[in-house]
């Protein structure tokens, strides 16, 4: 199979997002629903999450997120809503991106787009603090 890539211009708009939490360290396995949005922003993409987060314990969350995406030499660049470097990935089939460090945490995630517009980003999180996967799929909306 070739492997599509995806440009930034292709993420505008709305996609249905579904987001399964699974926790080592504390046990709050989660499923988030709700939406995601790419909107252009003159430099890139503003991204924009709303969802509904249900534990398995029964506690019901709202959740939102803020980034920014941009292209540069090395593909795709994630950024938090402040501007600071969160990481970047290469938009092409099953692709990693690369490490962030938070503190002594290290996240790490793998996108895939082989079956492209449906993708999904799986962040695996490990430190003192944290041991986790959130596995995130998006289809259009």
């Amino acid at each position: 199979m070739h492997s599509k890539t995806v440009l930034l211009a292709d993420f505008l708009g709305d996609w249905r997002l579904t987001r399964q939490i699974t926790d080592a360290l504390h046990g709050q396995d989660g499923q988030l629903d709700g939406l995601a949005r790419f909107a252009s922003d003159g430099d890139g993409l503003h991204y924009t999450e709303n969802g509904q987060l249900t534990l398995t314990t029964g506690a019901v969350l709202q959740a939102d997120r803020t980034y920014l995406w941009n292209t540069d030499a090395n593909g795709i660049a994630v950024r938090f809503a402040d501007g600071t470097a969160f990481h970047r990935f290469d938009p092409i089939g099953h692709t990693t991106g690369t490490t962030h460090l938070c503190g002594a945490d290290t996240y790490n995630v793998a996108y895939d787009f082989e079956h492209w517009p449906n993708w999904s980003a799986t962040w695996n999180v490990t430190g003192p603090r944290k041991n986790y996967r959130s596995i995130s799929r998006y289809n259009r909306a």
